[in-house]
């Protein structure tokens, strides 16, 4: 099975989106509204989802320590057990309820089904553990998912040939998803609005941004914290037929569909070459 060729900015279109697990717990039911409405138009979603605060938390819980360097979560088989069961299990499933709950259809799937995602160490490894970077995604799942009339939501856990498990960043995840199925377009969706920037002495969020400007931008500190990983892995995935990346505050109303539809939107960031 094999994906048609889809024009950008059409409410038809394949698309992917990337959402943080606290994120997509903490938007309003519109959302999920507007969601369930591109669905049923014939638009073509793929979530791919994190969840590193309900990670945090469960793992407090259980009294095992966690630590990050340079914004990836120190991983050993304990912590990793604890993220897979956080992702694929409660997150994953909170999700597709939301979907669900309000009229649309969601097929949870993590990495490791049916080798969804495969991965191998990162090349940090030996500071990090049990991280991966992605080498392949198996398109055909996702399609499958996709002509049953589901939304595919996946978590972020890959596997090698030998059954290894790995902890993917989701911002990466999303990319490499977003890279290997084709889509035209990357959506993420978080909760801040964007890159600020000071221009004639106040403080302007960035309407869009050149892969050529990041770097810069992340040297002088006005692309800083959580917005690094985002902005990077939209690097990482406009290559192919992944002409943009669109970072967007998921409570503005009908977000989703001003997008694809090519229209304005007040808070957000465009990425492209």
């Amino acid at each position: 099975m094999t994906f048609e060729p889809v024009e950008n900015h059409k409410a038809g279109g394949l698309f992917v989106m990337k959402c943080g697990g606290s994120t997509l717990a903490a938007l309003p039911d519109s959302f999920f509204d507007d969601l369930r409405e591109l669905q049923l138009s014939g638009a073509r979603p793929v979530i791919v989802h994190g969840g590193g605060p309900a990670i945090s938390g469960n793992l407090e819980k259980l009294g095992i320590e966690s630590s990050f360097v340079n914004g990836l979560r120190v991983t050993t088989e304990e912590v990793l057990d604890v993220v897979e069961m956080t992702l694929a299990g409660s997150i994953n499933k909170a999700i597709v309820r939301r979907i669900q709950g309000s009229g649309g259809q969601a097929l949870g799937l993590s990495g490791v089904d049916g080798r969804l995602i495969t991965a191998r160490l990162v090349a940090n490894s030996g500071e990090v553990g049990l991280v991966g970077e992605v080498t392949e995604v198996n398109a055909e799942i996702v399609a499958g998912v996709l002509a049953m009339g589901y939304i595919p939501v996946i978590a972020p856990i890959g596997i090698d040939a030998g059954g290894q498990r790995y902890n993917i960043n989701a911002d990466t995840a999303a990319g490499a998803v977003a890279s290997f199925i084709g889509s035209p377009q990357m959506i993420v969706v978080t909760d801040v609005p964007g890159i600020m920037r000071t221009l004639d002495g106040r403080k302007t969020v960035l309407p869009s941004v050149t892969v050529g400007q990041i770097e810069d931008l992340i040297k002088n500190g006005e692309i800083y914290g959580g917005m690094i990983p985002k902005v990077r892995a939209a690097i990482d995935c406009i290559q192919g037929s992944v002409s943009e990346v669109v970072i967007v505050d998921g409570k503005e109303p009908r977000v989703l569909s001003r997008v694809l539809q090519g229209k304005n939107w007040e808070h957000g960031l465009l990425v492209r070459n």
